[in-house]
């Protein structure tokens, strides 16, 4: 099992060790054990499934008094999951990470709490796993624009295509203007 650190402090990707044989395959999808040897010591309350269709846009979402830590997997199809860093005073403030996770490749990718969270589905279907360090709180989220210029997320959208976004995804604020809702950055 192999445990990256990604240009932001604190995501990490995963490649879990895949056993193949003529029957299919086998792995480890979580050994608290092994992941906190390999960075990610959170403890996680509750698990979350989604499924989409090609051209689905999903966030860019947080949480403000009850943050959560995301470990995202694909099992059905590929997508492009992007983490945002959305703490005040951190240095890599309004950066973003993103990388392809697929049922083929099997990658993980641990995004921890004070980001925002997005993804775009890249097959004609891709379905998602991931845990939460926290319980989803309704009245507790935030979002960010998915397309916000001040971060400028390369989505792998092709030209001249519209992704599929909710009403509520789409009218969300810029960074700039949730500015004070954000949390603040602590350094260990």
């Amino acid at each position: 099992m192999k445990f990256t650190e990604l240009a932001i402090p604190g995501v990490i990707l995963v490649e879990p060790t895949v056993f193949p044989d003529e029957r299919g395959f086998f792995l480890e999808t979580f050994h608290e054990q092994k992941y906190r040897a390999g960075g990610i010591a959170a403890s996680f309350v509750q698990d979350n499934h989604s499924r989409s269709v090609a051209g689905t846009l999903r966030g860019l979402h947080s949480q403000r008094r009850q943050p959560q830590g995301k470990l995202v997997r694909v099992i059905e199809g590929e997508i492009f999951d992007v983490a945002v860093d959305v703490r005040r005073g951190s240095p890599t403030f309004a950066k973003w990470v993103g990388v392809r996770l697929s049922a083929e490749n099997f990658h993980q990718l641990y995004i921890p709490p004070g980001f925002v969270h997005g993804f775009c589905v890249l097959s004609p279907i891709a379905q998602v796993e991931y845990k939460c360090t926290d319980y989803y709180a309704p009245k507790d989220e935030q979002s960010v624009v998915w397309n916000d210029p001040d971060i400028g997320i390369s989505w792998p959208i092709p030209p001249g295509t519209a992704p599929i976004v909710s009403p509520k995804d789409e009218s969300a604020p810029r960074l700039a203007e949730i500015l004070d809702q954000l949390p603040e950055y602590y350094s260990e």
